[in-house]
Protein backbone atom coordinates (compact mmCIF):
# COMPACT_ATOMS: atom_id res chain seq x y z
CA UNK A 1 0.00 0.00 0.00
CA UNK A 2 1.44 3.26 -0.93
CA UNK A 3 1.58 6.03 1.69
CA UNK A 4 -1.00 8.56 0.39
CA UNK A 5 0.52 11.54 2.86
CA UNK A 6 3.78 11.35 1.69
CA UNK A 7 3.66 9.68 -2.21
CA UNK A 8 4.47 10.51 -5.30
CA UNK A 9 2.27 13.84 -7.14
CA UNK A 10 -0.18 11.64 -8.94
CA UNK A 11 -1.07 9.83 -5.84
CA UNK A 12 -1.78 12.98 -4.18
CA UNK A 13 -3.86 14.16 -6.98
CA UNK A 14 -5.72 11.16 -6.63
CA UNK A 15 -6.32 11.20 -2.47
CA UNK A 16 -7.53 15.18 -3.71
CA UNK A 17 -9.85 14.37 -6.47
CA UNK A 18 -11.37 11.45 -4.33
CA UNK A 19 -11.97 13.80 -1.10
CA UNK A 20 -13.51 16.15 -3.50
CA UNK A 21 -15.52 14.09 -5.72
CA UNK A 22 -16.52 12.14 -2.53
CA UNK A 23 -17.64 16.03 -0.70
CA UNK A 24 -19.24 17.13 -3.69
CA UNK A 25 -21.34 14.08 -4.15
CA UNK A 26 -22.10 13.99 -0.73
CA UNK A 27 -23.16 17.51 -0.48
CA UNK A 28 -25.83 17.19 -3.56
CA UNK A 29 -26.87 13.87 -2.21
CA UNK A 30 -27.73 15.43 1.22
CA UNK A 31 -30.61 17.35 -0.62
CA UNK A 32 -31.99 15.12 -2.09
CA UNK A 33 -34.44 14.72 1.03
CA UNK A 34 -38.09 14.23 1.70
CA UNK A 35 -38.46 16.27 4.56
CA UNK A 36 -36.77 19.67 4.08
CA UNK A 37 -37.67 20.17 7.78
CA UNK A 38 -35.14 17.80 9.11
CA UNK A 39 -31.33 18.90 9.63
CA UNK A 40 -28.48 16.77 7.98
CA UNK A 41 -27.36 16.08 11.83
CA UNK A 42 -30.80 14.89 12.54
CA UNK A 43 -31.22 12.63 9.43
CA UNK A 44 -27.75 11.34 10.14
CA UNK A 45 -29.26 10.59 14.08
CA UNK A 46 -32.23 8.31 12.12
CA UNK A 47 -29.88 6.93 9.86
CA UNK A 48 -27.20 5.81 12.77
CA UNK A 49 -30.38 4.38 13.92
CA UNK A 50 -31.36 2.65 11.42
CA UNK A 51 -28.42 0.92 11.10
CA UNK A 52 -27.22 0.62 14.27
CA UNK A 53 -30.13 0.06 16.44
CA UNK A 54 -31.55 1.79 19.55
CA UNK A 55 -28.74 3.33 21.46
CA UNK A 56 -28.48 6.04 24.22
CA UNK A 57 -27.81 9.27 23.82
CA UNK A 58 -24.14 8.76 24.71
CA UNK A 59 -23.77 6.23 22.23
CA UNK A 60 -25.34 8.10 19.21
CA UNK A 61 -23.39 11.20 20.62
CA UNK A 62 -20.39 9.15 20.30
CA UNK A 63 -21.10 7.40 16.57
CA UNK A 64 -22.14 11.20 15.64
CA UNK A 65 -18.93 12.78 16.57
CA UNK A 66 -20.97 15.59 18.66
CA UNK A 67 -21.09 16.41 22.16
CA UNK A 68 -23.28 14.65 24.87
CA UNK A 69 -25.43 17.69 25.35
CA UNK A 70 -25.82 18.27 21.39
CA UNK A 71 -27.37 15.00 20.80
CA UNK A 72 -29.47 15.75 23.89
CA UNK A 73 -30.78 18.47 22.24
CA UNK A 74 -31.07 16.43 18.84
CA UNK A 75 -32.99 13.52 20.58
CA UNK A 76 -35.39 16.38 21.90
CA UNK A 77 -36.46 17.82 18.52
CA UNK A 78 -36.61 14.07 17.10
CA UNK A 79 -39.07 13.25 19.84
CA UNK A 80 -41.03 16.02 19.54
CA UNK A 81 -41.52 15.88 15.84
CA UNK A 82 -42.56 12.10 16.24
CA UNK A 83 -39.38 10.55 15.00
CA UNK A 84 -37.58 8.81 18.11
CA UNK A 85 -39.02 7.30 21.35
CA UNK A 86 -36.99 6.98 24.68
CA UNK A 87 -37.20 4.43 26.92
CA UNK A 88 -35.84 3.25 29.94
CA UNK A 89 -32.53 1.90 29.99
CA UNK A 90 -32.70 -2.11 30.76
CA UNK A 91 -30.19 -2.15 33.21
CA UNK A 92 -29.20 1.45 34.05
CA UNK A 93 -32.78 3.56 34.93
CA UNK A 94 -30.73 6.81 35.11
CA UNK A 95 -30.26 6.36 31.31
CA UNK A 96 -32.93 6.71 28.64
CA UNK A 97 -32.40 4.39 25.21
CA UNK A 98 -33.42 6.75 21.99
CA UNK A 99 -34.92 3.83 19.46
CA UNK A 100 -36.82 5.18 16.10
CA UNK A 101 -40.25 4.89 15.64
CA UNK A 102 -42.30 4.13 12.42
CA UNK A 103 -43.16 7.19 10.66
CA UNK A 104 -38.85 7.42 11.00
CA UNK A 105 -38.54 4.43 9.53
CA UNK A 106 -41.21 5.23 6.51
CA UNK A 107 -39.68 8.35 6.38
CA UNK A 108 -35.95 7.16 5.91
CA UNK A 109 -37.52 4.48 3.51
CA UNK A 110 -38.79 7.26 1.36
CA UNK A 111 -35.65 9.07 1.52
CA UNK A 112 -33.70 6.21 0.49
CA UNK A 113 -35.44 5.80 -2.77
CA UNK A 114 -35.55 9.63 -3.92
CA UNK A 115 -31.93 9.61 -3.11
CA UNK A 116 -31.17 6.13 -4.92
CA UNK A 117 -33.54 7.86 -7.79
CA UNK A 118 -31.54 10.60 -8.41
CA UNK A 119 -28.38 8.85 -8.33
CA UNK A 120 -29.66 6.16 -10.65
CA UNK A 121 -30.61 9.28 -13.07
CA UNK A 122 -27.33 10.62 -12.86
CA UNK A 123 -25.32 7.59 -13.41
CA UNK A 124 -27.45 7.22 -16.67
CA UNK A 125 -25.04 9.51 -18.01
CA UNK A 126 -22.01 7.25 -18.09
CA UNK A 127 -20.84 4.83 -20.58
CA UNK A 128 -20.71 1.00 -19.85
CA UNK A 129 -17.02 0.83 -18.74
CA UNK A 130 -17.76 4.05 -16.28
CA UNK A 131 -20.58 2.50 -14.93
CA UNK A 132 -18.07 -0.68 -14.32
CA UNK A 133 -15.70 0.98 -12.55
CA UNK A 134 -18.01 2.54 -10.25
CA UNK A 135 -19.51 -0.51 -9.37
CA UNK A 136 -16.29 -2.04 -8.94
CA UNK A 137 -15.13 0.89 -6.68
CA UNK A 138 -18.29 0.92 -4.26
CA UNK A 139 -17.20 -1.78 -2.09
CA UNK A 140 -14.06 0.25 -1.53
CA UNK A 141 -15.54 3.47 -0.67
CA UNK A 142 -17.99 1.61 2.00
CA UNK A 143 -14.76 0.30 3.77
CA UNK A 144 -13.30 3.16 3.42
CA UNK A 145 -16.34 4.82 5.24
CA UNK A 146 -16.49 2.19 8.24
CA UNK A 147 -12.74 2.10 8.80
CA UNK A 148 -12.28 3.95 11.99
CA UNK A 149 -9.91 7.53 11.98
CA UNK A 150 -6.55 7.00 11.62
CA UNK A 151 -4.43 7.79 14.90
CA UNK A 152 -2.75 11.36 14.86
CA UNK A 153 0.50 11.41 15.92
Amino acid sequence: MPDLRHGTDADVAAVNSLRSAVMRLGRRLKHQRVDESLSPTEMSVLGTLARCGSATPGELARKEHVQPPSMTRIVALLEAKGLVRLEPHPDDRRQKVVSQTEEAEAMLEQSRRKRNAWLAALAEGLDDDEWDKLRAAAPVLEKLAHLPPPVRG
